[in-house]
């Protein structure tokens, strides 16, 4: 086993953690405000080249995070694009994310049906 790795990871990823909390605590911005804007920074940070050495460094720490999954959505689509041309634009991100995506609706599926449902109230 890395230690080393799980390490790096865990500090990348609390960091990117403790900076959505931060926005959470101190700006008037919506929770889905700042997911939107995780996954926009990830798409744009991965489109400048500056989150693959990030991946690269951290593993899980970098892709697991919502910056991750604009991180896999732009990869997708970067290889779409290689691939078949201009229509890779509109197929990619679903292609490079669906076993994510397939993923949390079956984990969500699978908790709904043992979660007592009620009001929080």
């Amino acid at each position: 086993m890395d230690w080393w790795m799980l390490i790096k990871a865990f500090v990348v990823g609390g960091l990117i953690c403790v900076m959505g909390q931060l926005l959470i605590d101190y700006t008037k911005w919506t929770p889905a405000r700042i997911l939107v804007g995780y996954v926009t920074l990830g798409v744009a940070l991965t489109a400048l080249g500056v989150y693959q050495p990030l991946v690269d460094f951290a593993g899980c720490g970098a892709t697991v995070p919502l910056t991750g999954f604009g991180y896999t959505l732009a990869k997708g689509v970067e290889q779409a694009v290689t691939e078949k041309g201009l229509l890779g634009v509109l197929t990619g991100g679903l292609t490079g994310a669906a076993g994510g995506i397939t993923a949390a609706v079956l984990f969500g599926f699978l908790c709904a049906l043992v979660a007592k449902p009620g009001d929080k109230s």
